[in-house]
């Protein structure tokens, strides 16, 4: 249960596809012009990374090396082709909405990378947790943009009118370069908030602080020792 839980924890926090690894920024900055769009990308992409995870976990020991990644490719764009025809059928707007960027999953270096890193070696429970972090970190950057831009730029969240109607929308957000402003914004505040945390004691407090001097870092000192 621990090592599920941590592969939840890695994928939605430690390595967040967005704000972290910085992967998967084509649908990040192009779909996320409101909260629904990055959730509805971010939930289809999600289901194609467990269902590929799993298959490949369990053909793991079967598929040869040698062709790896061409296999790989054609499981992720099965399962992608059935998202999307799910999603044409059931959810049409939003079908309409995301456009080419469902088929474009296929292409996605976040599948296709934890295909390789993780799922290709480990067993399949693991892997389908570590498809689920992932998924999970990806679905809620998409929807923290979107939500932002549509806030912002729109003054609604979901569709619904949440800014008084003397606000005045700035309708940059919702454009192209609203989703690098946004992006930017809140890799520097997440940023922010790691600094604090890893600098919360102060020198000598504990054999394991960083107060942001490297040269001094009890850590570094015992590293070098090892080596």
């Amino acid at each position: 249960m621990k090592a599920l839980l941590e592969r939840l924890y890695n994928g939605i926090v430690k390595e967040n596809p967005t704000f972290v690894l910085m992967l998967g920024m084509c649908p990040t900055l192009a779909v996320t012009t409101s909260a629904l769009n990055g959730l509805g990308m971010g939930a289809a992409t999600m289901v194609v990374l467990i269902m590929s995870n799993l298959l490949i976990s369990l053909l793991r020991k079967v598929i040869p090396s040698g062709v790896r990644v061409p296999v790989y490719i054609i499981i992720i764009a099965s399962f992608v082709t059935i998202v999307e025809m799910l999603m044409h059928a059931y959810f049409t707007s939003l079908y309409d909405s995301l456009g080419i960027y469902i088929p474009l999953i296929v292409v996605n270096c976040i599948i296709l990378g934890r295909a390789e890193t993780y799922a290709s070696k480990n067993k399949p429970l693991l892997s389908v947790f570590d498809g689920l972090g992932i998924g999970i970190g990806f679905t809620i950057g998409l929807t923290v943009i979107g939500l932002v831009r549509e806030l912002i730029g729109a003054g609604t969240i979901f569709g619904k009118q949440v800014m008084p109607e003397a606000y005045e929308p700035i309708s940059i957000f919702v454009l192209a370069p609203g989703a690098f402003f946004v992006l930017a914004i809140l890799c520097a505040l997440q940023n922010k908030f790691k600094l604090k945390g890893a600098n919360r004691h102060t020198k000598g407090d504990s054999a394991t602080c960083c107060n942001g001097n490297c040269v001094d870092c009890p850590s570094a000192a015992k590293e070098k020792e090892d080596k």
